[in-house]
């Protein structure tokens, strides 16, 4: 994967994350990564949760909003209802602060193994497929924003 194609503040949590060889080390950064997961406010979405903001597959129940700057940004806005999810609260913080203000060509141009880069291997395929449906639905609300502005 390009990391220097990756947007800035996404970039920084990846190099961040390279610099600690020590699985122990990484761990407690994504720990402390999840702490920061801020939910998705209540002017965005309250409980119960559209269905239509599930990520599909996802074990720890994450939902995903985009809602759209002025300028044509997009904002993430995620919830978590699984108080295990630390995985998903990561990338969810993660996504949140190196997406939020980037523009929709920018959402898009980030791969799916940044999954890899950020948790290993070492996690389930269920895992897997929930966190890559994250950056899915982050593609999705992008695609539809792009396709917004040609309609428009």
């Amino acid at each position: 994967m390009d990391a220097g194609a990756l947007p800035p503040k996404l970039r920084h949590h990846l190099e961040t994350l390279e610099l600690m060889p020590d699985r122990a080390d990484r761990i407690q950064l994504l720990i402390d990564l999840a702490d920061r997961f801020r939910g998705v406010p209540p002017r965005v979405a309250t409980r119960p949760f559209p269905e239509e903001h599930r990520v599909p597959q996802c074990e720890s129940e994450a939902f995903v909003w985009a809602e759209r700057r002025d300028d044509g940004t997009l904002d993430f806005h995620f919830a978590v209802d699984n108080p295990q999810g630390i995985s998903a609260r990561a990338l969810a913080a993660m996504l949140q602060d190196g997406l939020g203000g980037q523009p929709p060509e920018a959402v898009l141009g980030v791969p799916g193994d940044l999954i890899y880069e950020v948790f290993g291997r070492e996690l389930s395929m269920g895992k897997n497929l929930g966190l890559l449906g994250m950056i899915q639905m982050c593609h999705a609300f992008a695609r539809r924003e792009l396709a917004a502005r040609r309609a428009g």
